[in-house]
């Protein structure tokens, strides 16, 4: 359904602010995805409300630490029910395959993502923190390197979801922050898409925050990315055809 290719991000300091969006969204979004602000303050109660509203919850805690602790952080995601769990590629092979196995041992259903570059970040910023290569040539050794070690979900930003699409073939799901609809202001996200666009170039799942949050009327923008993307599907399935 091509709802489940939208994430709401609850980009909010406290649940009871994001629950009458929430609310209003649950039968729009596939996924809710709840980040370190929300659940810092919140802990597994946000993931225990999201779930009984009726959504799916995708913990974005981008896990990077030594392979035993990030195997037990996963074990906890797996018993409080969530689909979606992010971690960092650069956090090495040892760590990665860890978190597959503890994941695929739980077997609950978890997914787990592997984040390559932050959206936030442009050449300048990792040349900064000694890595010489341009973001799309980072996130695609990432993924790679990742892939070979059982990782089979990828955050990248929609600028590099064709070359990843196309190296790690259609079995791999791909999902892209950064996705701002035609017009909005794209904020501090240095490398943003439409969600036509991100879809066209292969992405699965769209992570969409500010644009539906700080709308006057966030269900009707979030109705209209859903449709967005529920025409660019249907161009890709006809095109690959």
């Amino acid at each position: 359904m091509p709802k489940q290719s939208l994430a709401f991000a609850l980009d909010y300091p406290r649940l009871a602010d994001a629950t009458p969006v929430l609310s209003s969204l649950s039968s729009t979004i596939g996924f809710a995805k709840i980040g370190l602000e929300l659940f810092t303050r919140e802990g597994p109660d946000a993931v225990r409300q999201v779930r009984q509203a009726g959504v799916e919850v995708f913990l974005d805690l981008k896990l990077h630490d030594i392979p035993e602790t990030v195997e037990r952080a996963v074990a906890s995601a797996c018993a409080l029910g969530v689909s979606l769990l992010t971690l960092h590629c650069s956090g090495g092979p040892a760590m990665i395959e860890r978190a597959v196995k503890r994941c695929e041992s739980e077997a609950t259903g978890l997914r787990l993502l592997g984040v390559t570059v932050l959206t936030s970040l442009d050449g300048s910023d990792l040349a900064a923190v000694g890595v010489p290569s341009s973001p799309s040539e980072q996130a695609l050794r990432l993924a790679r390197l990742a892939s070979s070690h059982g990782l089979h979900g990828f955050v990248c930003s929609p600028k590099e979801a064709a070359a990843l699409r196309s190296a790690l073939g259609p079995e791999a799901t791909l999902v892209t922050p950064g996705i701002r609809p035609a017009g909005a202001d794209v904020q501090d996200q240095k490398r943003a898409a439409t969600p036509a666009s991100a879809i066209r170039d292969g992405a699965d799942i769209l992570v969409v925050g500010r644009p539906i949050r700080d709308a006057a009327d966030p269900a009707a923008v979030a109705i209209q990315i859903v449709a967005e993307v529920d025409q660019a599907l249907a161009r890709r399935a006809a095109s690959s055809t």
